[in-house]
């Protein structure tokens, strides 16, 4: 094998390194994303339930 074959063969690992990594990294955002939500949906909730309590005993 040939200079220039090893050295496209390396540049072509590290492009291929260089997509995984790109992706996981879309992935972890998207998944922060989610979990925010799913925060901002649990306190919503206990907030909705603490004032329904809180009427209910408004009397």
């Amino acid at each position: 094998m040939g200079m220039k074959d090893q050295f496209q063969e390396k540049s072509e690992q590290f492009q291929q390194q260089a997509r995984q990594r790109a992706q996981q990294g879309k992935e972890q955002l998207q998944n922060r994303g989610r979990r925010r939500d799913e925060d901002m949906d649990e306190q919503r909730r206990q907030r909705e339930s603490e004032e329904r309590f809180d009427q209910d005993y408004d009397v």
